[in-house]
């Protein structure tokens, strides 16, 4: 197969410049967490991580390397294939504080999950190539697309892991309203909200409930479910301007403050580096969204530009969810902070993510054989 040299010539250096600083921004931040503490697993969580956005770029490399259009070509057996993994995780999964999530594969845990965030943008990206875009969408065609989203939000919600399942739910709806959509759907999605929405609190396990009026009054269990954001709040607040300096944050090295590595990173950065720090990183992730915002603007066809916009849709309400949660704007739901939150799934994916955006960027100039 003759490759074109003008997908060397077009590399798209800007996306994976940004990616690997805020990465390393991410591994400063874990070696701050975890460089004093014994690990009872091997190496410490910084290393792990190190070899996880290794790992993440190898998969970049492969992504990029093949044709989005045949990747888009066998979206739903990617999809498939995706939703059978999270079949296996109810008979072989892993178990962890009450979650079964992971899958062991060759002596690494694997979490389906996030796998799925991306297969579904794949899927719908495919499925809305194919329709007839020129009209509204309906009921009769919206339907397709409800079921590739429904049937792994069914199965992620009995893990339990509600946080992935609204994220989902969002990314679905992100991509759905690029389209016209007619009035009667419109109203028949709002009268289901209305309905379903409190219903569903009766669903919750005791845990979620807890999580969602702690979010409305930390005060209300300040050493239970309300811990985690008190604490966070008085990291940020105490980061103050320019921090408190590498290593010396004391929320973080005194432990006070709950999930450092994954939900609560964010945390752990601002009170080190303070407002100047929190800054920087932010001005990185607005100058990674408008590139991806950018790539869709120039994105030559339908599935690529959808491809381009539900990646870079993923991207930002990740960053937007959990910077919201460790702020206490919104619920804590276990959503990771892209390329900082310590996790080899979600790195791995979010890295397969930015290896179809690099696919598209490129290929725009490359005619579709």
């Amino acid at each position: 197969m003759k490759i074109d040299r003008r997908l060397f010539v077009n590399f798209d250096w800007v996306l994976p410049s940004l990616v690997l600083l805020i990465c390393c921004a991410g591994l400063l931040n874990l070696y701050s967490i975890g460089y004093n503490l014994p690990d009872a697993n091997g190496a410490p969580s910084y290393v792990r991580q190190g070899y996880w956005i290794l790992i993440g770029f190898m998969m970049m490399i492969i992504v990029l390397a093949v044709d989005y259009h045949f990747i888009v070509r066998y979206a739903y057996v990617l999809h498939a294939a995706s939703v059978l993994l999270l079949l296996f995780v109810f008979l072989h999964g892993k178990a962890v504080q009450g979650s079964q999530r992971w899958l062991i594969l060759w002596g690494f845990s694997f979490q389906p999950s996030e796998l799925i965030k991306l297969t579904i943008i794949i899927a719908l990206a495919r499925y809305f190539s194919d329709s007839n875009l020129d009209e509204e969408l309906g009921l009769k065609n919206i339907i397709g697309p409800c079921f590739i989203v429904l049937v792994p939000c069914l199965l992620i919600l009995q893990q339990p892991d509600l946080g992935t399942t609204l994220f989902l739910g969002i990314l679905f709806f992100s991509i759905v309203i690029l389209f016209k959509i007619r009035r009667k759907l419109i109203k028949f999605f709002a009268v289901s909200g209305i309905i379903l929405i409190p219903l569903c609190w009766f669903f919750l396990k005791d845990y979620q409930r807890k999580r969602i009026l702690t979010f409305l009054n930390p005060e209300l269990d300040p050493l239970g479910s309300g811990y985690h954001i008190i604490q966070s709040m008085i990291a940020i607040g105490s980061g103050g301007v320019l921090g408190k300096g590498y290593l010396k944050g004391t929320q973080t090295q005194l432990k006070f403050l709950p999930e450092q590595q994954t939900d609560f990173v964010f945390s752990v950065f601002a009170e080190e580096w303070g407002f100047l720090g929190v800054s920087i990183l932010i001005i990185l992730f607005i100058a990674l969204i408008l590139w991806g915002f950018k790539i869709v603007r120039h994105s030559k066809d339908m599935s690529g530009m959808l491809i381009a916009y539900g990646v870079t849709a993923y991207v930002f309400w990740g960053i937007f969810i959990n910077i919201g949660m460790v702020l206490g704007i919104l619920p804590v739901v276990g959503i990771p902070l892209p390329f900082l939150s310590y996790g080899g799934s979600s790195m791995v994916v979010l890295m397969m993510g930015v290896g179809l955006l690099m696919n598209v960027s490129m290929r725009r100039f490359v005619l579709q054989p």
